[in-house]
């Protein structure tokens, strides 16, 4: 059999296949709909949803100004941390007062440059009504550094590190008592916490025993670890000595946060950077000349480079913390001071190659998620209303008051007035009843006590 008449063969319908399948397409564009365009209501709410989260994020920001300013702050004070760790590795190693005097004289020359080039009023005082509370944030604050470098003599590392950590915690409630300030439970427990994180980071010897754990630390007064003494051959009267003197650098950290709270924008920040470093130049120098301690000349380009380094990082991280004080409540402003730990854990890291272990990360972990937590969840202060009564005359206001109560007595009988209306004997008697009343107004936020002008319109109208 043939295999011609096996197959049919089959001829397309179109010699190019391309144009076949064009050809359908085109039917099936003319029998399917056109697209529809975007709904113009469904994009404008994806717009208006991007721009309530920008808003948001913005209103985030700046309620939380003071909070990252702080933490800004803790950032360059481990900065500072590290170039004295470095510099202290290079011989010959400087004294704690020449690193105390040289870090002030040059904050204090910046900080006096700056003012005296921006013309700030009273550079050298500061205005009249906060000189006093400038001058307690100096002296308060040189004790918090004195306390935290004398019991480094006697106390390990991270015993001294954790007590002095009690600062934040003392702050927010001696704010409370001192400043009025609200101190939530939150906050407390917050601080709790971040101080825990301390504990697990530092490991002091009478919760962890003795072992190597200073490595991974950083700290302010750190690196002033250069006295004579070795902490762990200190007796334990020296201990208890220096026990209560780091309490009182506790407490002269707490001052220093109080006080520049209390100031708050009456001054400039670099006033009180100005207090605070020329007090401690003064009391370093002395110190210096009691203990006869040698001044080390610098020898080395390295040397000097590490000296401008820390004199810069300190009076940014300065400035940074005054400013952030300023903008924030001691006990939410104190809480951020916990970041410095979790800075130094990662620049140790960076420049000296220490690996922090479990406790530390734990640490560390914990101190975040608290600082997290605090700048999420912050109440925002609701707006007290007011009245400013030291703007409005005082006869416009009685005038304004008695007109208020006279319309008001007047509706209560039926009586319809009009402020045109000239004042009758029964209204001149009504005012004369009502004036001892109008002594104490509630104002919406405080009672305010309203004198009676005696050359004032209605007290004229009265007496007729």
């Amino acid at each position: 059999m043939s295999s011609r008449n096996a197959y049919a063969a089959a001829t397309p319908d179109y010699a190019d296949f391309a144009t076949a399948q064009a050809a359908r397409a085109l039917q099936d564009a003319g029998t399917s709909e056109p697209p529809t365009p975007e709904d113009p209501i469904e994009g404008e709410q994806r717009l208006s949803k991007w721009r309530a989260t920008y808003v948001a994020a913005v209103d985030l920001l700046k309620a939380n100004t003071g909070l990252l300013l702080v933490t800004a702050s803790e950032a360059f004070f481990s900065l500072m941390n590290v170039a004295v760790k470095k510099l202290n590795s290079i011989d010959p190693p400087v004294s704690t007062f020449e690193l105390i005097a040289v870090r002030m004289i040059i904050t204090y020359v910046c900080s006096m440059i700056y003012m005296l080039y921006a013309k700030v009023p009273d550079p050298w005082l500061g205005p009249k009504g906060v000189r006093l509370l400038l001058v307690f944030r100096g002296f308060s604050g040189f004790f918090g550094l004195f306390g935290i470098y004398y019991s480094l003599q006697y106390l390990s590392l991270s015993d001294a590190t954790v007590l002095t950590f009690l600062a934040p915690l003392c702050t927010g409630i001696a704010g409370a008592i001192f400043l009025k300030e609200k101190y939530t439970k939150k906050e407390a427990l917050a601080s709790i916490f971040s101080l825990i994180g301390v504990v697990l980071i530092a490991r002091p010897v009478f919760l962890f025993g003795n072992h190597n754990r200073t490595e991974h630390l950083s700290f302010d007064a750190k690196v002033a670890h250069v006295g004579p003494d070795d902490p762990e051959k200190s007796t334990p009267e020296q201990r208890l000595m220096a026990v209560g003197v780091a309490m009182i650098g506790v407490l002269g950290a707490t001052g220093a946060y109080i006080s520049i709270t209390a100031v708050g924008k009456r001054a400039h920040p670099l006033h009180a950077m100005t207090s605070f470093s020329s007090q401690s130049i003064v009391v370093a120098v002395i110190a210096m000349l009691i203990r006869k301690t040698p001044i080390v000349v610098p020898t080395q380009l390295e040397w000097v480079a590490l000296l401008i380094m820390i004199g810069i990082f300190g009076f940014v991280a300065q400035i940074l913390l005054t400013m952030g004080l300023q903008r924030e409540t001691a006990g939410r402003g104190s809480i951020a001071v916990y970041t410095q730990i979790v800075f130094a854990t990662i620049l140790q890291r960076i420049f000296f190659k220490t690996t922090p272990d479990i406790l530390s990360v734990m640490g560390t972990l914990i101190i975040l998620t608290v600082a997290l937590y605090i700048a999420m969840t912050k109440q925002q202060a609701k707006k007290k209303s007011s009245v400013r009564l030291s703007g409005i005359p005082e006869g416009a206001l009685e005038e304004g008051l008695l007109e208020g109560l006279l319309a008001s007595h007047t509706e209560d009988q039926g009586v319809k007035t009009t402020p045109e209306a000239p004042c009758d004997a029964q209204e001149a008697q009504l005012a004369q009843e009502t004036r001892p009343r109008i002594s104490d107004v509630d104002t919406g936020s405080e009672t305010t006590a309203l004198p009676v002008a005696e050359g004032s319109e209605d007290a004229k109208a009265a007496r007729t």
